[in-house]
């Protein structure tokens, strides 16, 4: 078994980091769709609706860098760090189950982007291309 999942380790890394980074790019696009809205949403949650480029344009950047493998161990710090003060900001009200279920969401993808800054992108990436993968 062992000698299988080496054998699909490239693969596997690269799929990973998709579907991690997915969730990233979705919400880019989301913010994309309706700034205001977007805007509207961060003032609810006590934060300048300022931020709604900044955090549009870091959504959009980390997925697609995370996707290529491109300095994936900082920006899967980067994005560690986001998705868990995103999610103490967003779902704070832990009496409703739905806020609760979603900040552990939150908490087990903030695992998830530690593990790749921990491990690296793998074969199939930008940073194994350039000897930065190790």
């Amino acid at each position: 078994m062992e000698r299988f999942l080496l054998r699909l380790d490239p693969f596997l890394s690269l799929l990973a980091r998709t579907l991690m980074a997915t969730l990233f790019v979705m919400a880019g696009m989301d913010v994309a769709m309706d700034f205001a809205k977007f805007s509207a949403r961060l003032e609810a949650d006590g934060l300048s609706g300022y931020l709604t480029g900044p955090v549009f344009w870091f959504l959009i950047g980390t997925g697609l860098l995370l996707i290529i493998g491109a300095w994936t161990r900082l920006v899967a710090l980067a994005m560690a760090a986001f998705t868990l003060a995103s999610g103490i900001i967003d779902y704070g009200e832990f009496a409703r189950a739905t806020d609760m279920v979603m900040l552990l969401k939150n908490i087990a993808l903030t695992g998830g982007y530690l593990y790749v800054a921990l491990h690296g992108p793998g074969r199939w990436s930008v940073d194994a291309l350039f000897g930065r993968a190790g």
